[in-house]
């Protein structure tokens, strides 16, 4: 029998397996694929104080190995969660983390402030990736102020698991990984979407309505990689990794580069039930190698 969970600095899993944001949903989307709490955490589409409709259509396009979306955090807002959401997803028998999101300081904390009232939410993922509309957009994440400011802020209402989701549009995310450890995350989690953009060649017009939007999927795979490899080893907080993850062998791959956990995301889009699949095929592995515990796997690329 192989040990497939995992301490994540206090938040336990019973395997490193999690769904990624934005791509699952609030989980109960997949009850009729597979069985949600055999994961070992799901995060929760972004959740914002206030309702969204996200952004104009079409907001999402296809790519060479990859998808590019702008879909604008659309979601009813912290409240509608609290009362209409929480109590279905509550009832898994697995982590719930919430993807926290504000467009100022002021709005992350009320999201935060309200989910510490849920009892059952024993982590959030703050990502630190949304707009800045105080300083005229910029992402919070790529201003190393602003990112210090806002974990900083929400480290002192949040007492429970804080993971601190990375943007990868930075040009050192070393710095930005040692920012988040220093002002008390408990993990990292890391990339989020890189920017780019698609064109209709035929129509002289972008394919999305924001010109612009985060690329996900297997063309990601080596920048995450990279990333996740060189910040786990800036930092003595565990490091979940995602971007481009579509079978298990990439989520060994991640692991072996420092990951402690894996996100599962554009691909629950092409197979629903990948996640759990690759829950399979880590256990599968592990049993190969004769490795009893798959902690054992973080970190031990040979080089």
């Amino acid at each position: 029998m192989v040990d497939l969970s995992v301490d994540l600095n206090g938040l336990r899993l019973k395997n490193p397996v999690i769904t990624a944001s934005g791509t699952f949903g609030y989980g109960s989307e997949f009850d009729d694929f597979f069985d949600v709490s055999r994961l070992g955490a799901i995060i929760l589409k972004g959740i914002t104080a206030a309702p969204r409709e996200g952004n104009p259509y079409p907001r999402m396009a296809e790519t060479a190995s990859g998808m590019l979306n702008s879909v604008g955090l659309q979601n009813k807002g912290i409240e509608h969660f609290a009362t209409e959401i929480y109590p279905v997803v509550s009832k898994y028998d697995t982590e719930v983390i919430i993807n926290v999101n504000g467009s100022n300081i002021e709005e992350y904390i009320k999201v935060a402030a309200r989910v510490a009232d849920l009892d059952k939410i024993n982590a959030i993922e703050l990502n630190i990736s949304c707009p800045n509309v105080k300083m005229g957009g910029m992402a919070f994440g790529t201003h190393r102020h602003s990112a210090r400011e806002v974990i900083r802020e929400i480290r002192k209402i949040w007492k429970r698991h804080l993971m601190v989701k990375l943007s990868p549009n930075v040009t050192n995310i070393n710095e930005f990984a040692v920012i988040a450890q220093e002002e008390g995350a408990d993990s990292i989690s890391l990339i989020n979407t890189l920017l780019g953009m698609a064109i209709d060649s035929e129509s002289r017009k972008p394919k999305l309505a924001t010109v612009t939007g985060g690329l996900s999927g297997p063309a990601v795979k080596p920048v995450a990689l990279r990333m996740v490899w060189q910040v786990s080893k800036a930092v003595a907080i565990p490091v979940v990794g995602l971007g481009g993850i579509m079978n298990s062998s990439d989520a060994i791959e991640f692991m072996l580069a420092g990951a402690s956990a894996v996100q599962i995301g554009t691909a629950s889009f092409v197979e629903p039930d990948s996640s759990v699949r690759i829950i399979d095929g880590i256990n599968d592995y592990c049993t190969r190698h004769n490795i009893g515990r798959v902690s054992e796997i973080t970190g031990s690329l040979s080089i």
